[in-house]
């Protein structure tokens, strides 16, 4: 049986390193080299990391305080709520860009109450827009986690010393989750870095303008360039194997950490 168990994995490994390495192999080197000097991708690549890291830091703002919120209070309809907060994680991204195209453009709620928002979408404001939204989920889930894994017994003294709640967040609550909160951070710049539904429908697809990486994969595969559609998906991976890399490092400092202790 457990020798059985071995296919299912070999097999899930063989798409995976298969489907890397045959884009990794795919440009010859003196392309590959060409494809790294086009100023499109240069540009693709400062906006994706532009947009992302402000996505990441709005979504921190964000998610935390909320995280907090679903763990720490008690409140009529906190069920649904809880289930309302996870549409995001499984709507696809392009059913929330229409929505949030709908909410925020000019026929929206919001367009009176900010005039100019609408003509800000189709611009990089939009992209930041989608990002955050998708990012936020992620970082509430796992701000959320990582305050419920919290002993109460360190809050509850918090709390007898006289330190009010926000100081407690931020004085004991953080330090003693962080490495939760940094995995889901990353996990969440990760996300912001690949969006493409949302970002496709809420700031549209123009080059040199809303172009992040992802965007720039589609554009040049839909024009036929497909040495510059693959240069930006290795790109692409390059970024998310550098994430995986600090996600895994986290892990294991908590680990010795951990370990330490005991």
């Amino acid at each position: 049986m457990a020798k059985l168990a071995l296919l299912p994995l070999g097999l899930l490994l063989i798409l995976v390193m298969g489907s890397l390495l045959s884009l990794v192999f795919e440009l010859d080197l003196p392309t590959l080299i060409l494809v790294l000097r086009q100023p499109e991708l240069h540009f693709a690549i400062l906006l994706s990391l532009a947009t992302a890291s402000l996505s990441l830091l709005l979504s921190l703002l964000i998610g935390i305080p909320a995280g907090w919120a679903m763990a720490r209070m008690t409140f009529r309809g906190k069920g649904v709520i809880d289930m309302l907060l996870d549409i995001p994680l499984v709507t696809p991204p392009l059913i929330v860009g229409i929505g949030l195209l709908l909410l925020l453009g000019q026929r929206g709620p919001v367009a009176p109450l900010i005039p100019e928002l609408p003509a800000l979408l189709f611009s990089p404001v939009g992209v930041v827009i989608a990002q955050t939204y998708v990012a936020s989920a992620i970082v509430l889930r796992s701000a959320s986690a990582a305050f419920s894994s919290i002993d109460p017994a360190f809050i509850s003294t918090a709390w007898n010393m006289g330190l009010t709640p926000l100081r407690t967040l931020l004085l004991v609550e953080i330090p003693l989750c962080w490495h939760s909160l940094l995995g889901g951070g990353v996990l969440a710049l990760a996300r912001a870095l690949g969006e493409f539904g949302a970002t496709l429908m809420l700031a549209g697809a123009v080059r040199l303008k809303t172009e992040t990486l992802p965007m720039a994969v589609w554009l040049n595969i839909a024009s036929g360039d497909f040495s510059l559609a693959i240069g930006c998906a290795l790109m692409l991976i390059l970024l998310a194997a550098l994430l995986l890399i600090v996600l895994h490092r986290v892990q294991h400092a908590y680990k010795e950490e951990r370990h330490v202790e005991r």
